[in-house]
C-alpha cells in the first residue's frame, strides 16, 4: 500500500546503488525500516490533514469545525447525529438561498418538511384587495372574502411577515411507553419524561426560530408562530 512502511523501505532501498550490497541484506533493511518508519506515519498525517480540510472527506470533530467555521453555532450537529446526515446539511446551507420569500420558505420546509404559510400585511397578493374578481390570476391572488382568503393588510408594517410554521412529526423513543399506554406509571415501568434534544435527529423549536433568523434580511422582522 501507498505510504505505508515496506513502500517507503522498497523507495529507500531502489535510490541506493544496486552494487554495494547483495539482495539479502538483513542489516541493511533493518536500517531501512527504521527510517521508514516515521516516514510512513508523517505521511498518513498528511493524507489525514488532506483529508479534514475538506467538506467531502471531514469526519469527526473536524467537521464540527467547518460547520463552526461556516457558520458559527446556527448549524450544530444533532445528537447521535452521523457524519454523513451532519455533512448534508452542511452542505445544502452552504449553497442554499436566502433573503427572499420562496428561500425562506424552502428552508423552513428542508427543515420541517411542512411548507410555512407566510402573510406579508404590505403584500396585496397575501391581504387580496377590495374590487377584484381575480381573473386570470392565480386562486391565492383573488379578492377578499373574509374568513376564506386574504387578511387585514398594513401599511405601517414594512419589511415585517408573518410565518406559521407546522412542527415536524417526532418519532417515538425505543423502550420508552406514551400516554394512554399500559407500560408503566409514575416510578415504575417503562414510561420517563424526555427533553427533544435527546431524540436523535428531532428538530427543535429553537432549531426553526435559528434557521428563520438566519434566512431573513437583516432589516426585516418575522412574526412566528409553532403550531
Amino acid at each position: 500500500m501507498v505510504g505505508d512502511v515496506p513502500d517507503i523501505q522498497s523507495r529507500l532501498k531502489i535510490l541506493l546503488p544496486i552494487r554495494w550490497f547483495s539482495a539479502d541484506a538483513p542489516n541493511l533493511n533493518a536500517i531501512l525500516n527504521c527510517l521508514a518508519n516515521p516516514w510512513s506515519w508523517l505521511y498518513g498525517q498528511i493524507q489525514f490533514v488532506i483529508a479534514q480540510s475538506r467538506l467531502t472527506t471531514a469526519t469527526g470533530s473536524w467537521l464540527d469545525l467547518i460547520a463552526l467555521d461556516f457558520f458559527g453555532a446556527s448549524i450544530q450537529r444533532a445528537v447521535s447525529e452521523s457524519d454523513g446526515a451532519f455533512r448534508g446539511r452542511i452542505s445544502w446551507a452552504l449553497f442554499r438561498g436566502a433573503a427572499t420569500r420562496s428561500a425562506i420558505s424552502t428552508i423552513i420546509e428542508h427543515l420541517t418538511g411542512f411548507t410555512p404559510a407566510i402573510f406579508e400585511p404590505r403584500n396585496c397578493h397575501d391581504t387580496g384587495s377590495y374590487s377584484t374578481s381575480g381573473t386570470g390570476v392565480s386562486p391565492s391572488y383573488q379578492g377578499m372574502a373574509y374568513g376564506s382568503i386574504g387578511g387585514w393588510g398594513s401599511l405601517d408594517m414594512p419589511l415585517q411577515f408573518f410565518i406559521t410554521v407546522k412542527r415536524p412529526v417526532i418519532e417515538g423513543v425505543s423502550m420508552l411507553g406514551g400516554y394512554g399506554t399500559d407500560a408503566g406509571g409514575f416510578g415504575e415501568g417503562s414510561l420517563g419524561y424526555i427533553d427533544l434534544a435527546e431524540v436523535p435527529g428531532a428538530v427543535t423549536d429553537e432549531d426553526i426560530a435559528r434557521a428563520l433568523s438566519v434566512a431573513i434580511p437583516i432589516n426585516a422582522v418575522a412574526w412566528l408562530r409553532l403550531i
